[in-house]
């Protein structure tokens, strides 16, 4: 599970941002000040993702415990959450380690979206370190080759024009995340194809010919009806 450590005293806008989160597929764990963010961090022995921290908090403030949380782990992505008159804060906290920030109020399309994109980089960078950088990713049977752009299941080469190269670099630099076709067609055929959608269908049809042993059931590259496509291993 992709986990994220919620801190917020005000109890309306943390079940808001659990709420999102939870539907978003993430595992949430959440408190009201910065001591207990901190203990329950080491209680889970730093198996967080990510974290979202307001900066006013009781106690210990947002800024302490990003600093900490920094301290402790090199991996975990930070969001901070600011008023729109915290503009020193903002830069206080990405100097302090954060790698983002929300300005309050926030919709939940805009929490989703930026804690998506921290947490693919965040995957990425784990994925990358622990290949120790040697240009492959791996992923139980398979491995991607990003020098060669080649594929291999179980050791066999699989054949892949250069667009499915980078739908399936795009799934495995983003496990378990949702990608919608239109997040798909961005990144691969750029914003000149919008309303083209149809056009990743056609190619992960191809895909899932190619690299599941039943493409009519597929256990690699599964649709999530309404909402888009996401790779398991």
């Amino acid at each position: 599970m992709k986990r994220v450590l919620v801190v917020e005293d005000e109890e309306a806008i943390r079940e808001f941002e659990v709420i999102n989160l939870q539907r978003s597929g993430y595992d949430v764990v959440d408190t009201d000040n910065g001591e207990s963010a901190l203990e329950l961090f080491d209680r889970y022995n730093r198996d967080f993702d990510l974290a979202v921290l307001d900066i006013m908090l009781p106690g210990i403030d947002g800024m302490k415990v990003c600093k900490e949380l920094r301290k402790r782990s090199d991996t975990i992505g930070i969001i901070l959450l600011t008023a729109k008159t915290q503009e020193m804060d903002k830069i206080s906290g990405l100097m302090l380690g954060a790698d983002d920030y929300i300005t309050k109020p926030f919709s939940p399309s805009e929490l989703v979206a930026r804690v998506d994109a921290l947490y693919r980089r965040v995957a990425l960078n784990i994925m990358r370190s622990n290949n120790k950088f040697n240009e492959e990713i791996k992923f139980g049977e398979f491995v991607l080759n990003l020098k060669n752009r080649a594929l291999k299941k179980r050791g066999r080469v699989i054949e892949l024009t250069q667009v499915e190269f980078q739908i399936m670099e795009y799934f495995f630099s983003n496990p378990s995340t949702v990608l919608s076709r239109t997040q798909i067609l961005e990144h691969v055929w750029g914003s000149g194809k919008q309303g083209e959608e149809k056009i990743v269908d056609v190619n992960i049809r191809r895909l899932r010919m190619k690299i599941e042993d039943n493409p009519s059931v597929p256990q690699h590259i599964i649709t999530v009806w309404g909402m888009g496509y996401k790779w398991e291993n």
